[in-house]
């Protein structure tokens, strides 16, 4: 599930207009990841949009939602009053083009910070989100909208704009007051002056819904299928390709599955075995999984609210995540003491494989080339021993292990939903330093693991370059299990013999699920 350090921009049209490329450290780059920058400003059609949210009226028509503040009225030519709730959002944005901060983390303690609770804090959440995964498309449509385009747009206006752009398009706040609402932001942050130009192109975008908009600024289907499902879906161009590719071709179910990479992710808890159950989640709120046997949705509130997740017994982790742990661990062994996960951090799945383990007496290590990050592990887990350690140069000895999960450094094409801005950041030139990183980190997990074991390779995406070519290199030394097997509950996984989670089928992260014994 790790996201490897990868080049900022694509040249190829991978960043929205105006996007600011720069170093992008990749979540969870737990190998050796490499260094990234370069600049992003894509062409037209090279990313896209979001579709309207369920029950959600787009453009001018629609009424404020319950939960949607729209703003305080100005009052009179002073200073605009400030709106905790935007201003929160609009902080986030400047963060994740400034520095490269991670919405993900950032946000809660903006909240926090700013102790800005309830129907503000779910505003400052949908607007810096929505946005952020819209920017593609929302620069189209400034574009079309403006005297100059985005990427000529000094920076903190553009994003104050979008904002604007996402609440007129995607939300059903009243034009009206998505407006002024955004042309206060835009006095009180940026200046009077741009706010000028902010009103003139709000205006013009409040003019037309987002269905209309599309028919202006997306290529047509027919002409350009990755340009039109680029725009469409807010996507860059290169991502749907790939993602095209790993569907199998189909257009439909390309769309289908970058729709689903642009909905809010459910909160997936996982109740770890001998420390938790799940009736323990269901009695604090949460709802039961629809897969994995430790999993539990938890439909409001903060996780860090219960008592399970703040006593690490429980934790917040995507049901597909929990499910290819618990496949390594049902493939029977003749001798089953010792396993290791090798790329371990931040260490979700540790914390699971751990909790397994220790009710089987076996023991965990788990190694992670980061400290930090080992850091991370060490408290997610309570038995296991963790160390940093480079995967590529081992520093246990060869066939150690009985069963070993290699949760591989990948591009986290897979986990779009959960990290809005990621797919600005991913570059495919770091593909090939990627997937030798994960073929050196796979040969490495066959030495590791004894005559008889079995080893997991898993990634956060469905790239084929990541999934099935690094697997077929390793065929002649390893018998590839299917994985499907080992995964009963779940239907769809894919012809096999690997498996793979989809979020438009699974309603999870799209998760590659290799199993390999070794002779």
């Amino acid at each position: 599930m790790k996201q490897g350090r990868g080049q900022g921009g694509d040249a190829g049209g991978g960043a929205p207009r105006g996007r600011r490329g720069g170093q992008a450290e990749g979540r969870g780059g737990g190998q050796n990841g490499g260094q990234g920058g370069g600049q992003g400003s894509g062409p037209r059609g090279g990313a896209g949009r979001a579709r309207p949210g369920r029950g959600a009226q787009t453009g001018h028509a629609g009424q404020a939602a319950p939960e949607a503040r729209t703003g305080q009225r100005r009052q009179g030519r002073g200073r605009p009053p400030r709106d905790e709730a935007r201003n929160a959002a609009y902080d986030l944005m400047r963060a994740v083009d400034e520095r490269d901060a991670y919405a993900n983390l950032l946000m809660p303690t903006l909240l926090r910070q700013r102790r800005i609770t309830g129907r503000d804090a779910a505003l400052a959440t949908e607007l810096a989100y929505g946005t952020l995964r819209g920017l593609g498309t929302y620069d189209e449509v400034i574009a079309a909208c403006s005297d100059r385009p985005p990427e000529k747009v000094d920076p903190p206006l553009l994003d104050a704009v979008r904002l604007g752009v996402h609440q007129l398009l995607r939300t059903r706040i009243p034009s009206h007051a998505a407006v002024s609402a955004t042309i206060d932001l835009v006095r009180l942050r940026v200046g009077p002056g741009p706010s000028k130009y902010a009103n003139a192109v709000l205006r013009k975008v409040a003019g037309r819904t987002l269905e209309q908009w599309l028919e202006i600024v997306a290529p047509p289907r027919e002409e350009d299928p990755a340009g039109h499902l680029a725009v469409s879906y807010s996507h860059p161009r290169w991502i749907v390709t790939a993602l095209r590719d790993a569907v199998g071709g189909d257009l439909d179910e390309t769309a289908a599955l970058l729709e689903a990479d642009n909905e809010r992710p459910r909160v997936v808890l996982v109740a770890r075995p001998g420390r938790a159950t799940v009736e323990e989640l269901f009695a604090a709120g949460a709802e039961p999984g629809a897969y994995s046997p430790y999993a539990a949705y938890l439909p409001e509130g903060d996780p860090g609210s219960l008592a399970a997740v703040g006593e690490a017994r429980a934790a917040v982790q995507d049901e597909a995540s929990q499910l290819v742990a618990l496949a390594l661990t049902r493939v029977p062994l003749d001798h089953d003491t010792t396993w290791l996960d090798m790329c371990a951090g931040p260490g979700g799945k540790a914390g699971l494989l751990d909790a397994v383990a220790t009710e089987r007496g076996a023991r965990l290590l788990g190694a992670d080339l980061q400290y930090h990050r080992a850091r991370l592990v060490w408290g997610t887990t309570r038995e296991a021993k963790v160390i940093t350690a480079d995967g590529t140069r081992p520093a246990w000895r060869p066939g150690a292990f009985d069963r070993v999960m290699l949760d591989a450094p990948c591009t986290g094409l897979g986990a779009l939903r959960r990290r809005p801005e990621a797919r600005w950041r991913r570059d495919p030139r770091s593909i090939p330093e990627l997937t030798a990183l994960q073929r050196r980190l796979l040969d490495s997990a066959l030495e590791a693991v004894r005559p008889g074991g079995v080893v997991a390779y898993v990634t956060c995406s469905p790239h084929l370059a990541e999934t099935r070519a690094v697997v077929e290199d390793v065929r002649d030394r390893a018998e590839v299990l299917d994985a499907r097997a080992f995964l009963p509950e779940v239907p769809g996984l894919g012809d096999g013999p690997y498996g793979q989670f989809w979020p438009h089928r699974h309603g999870t992260d799209a998760m590659f699920l290799a199993l390999l014994r070794r002779p």
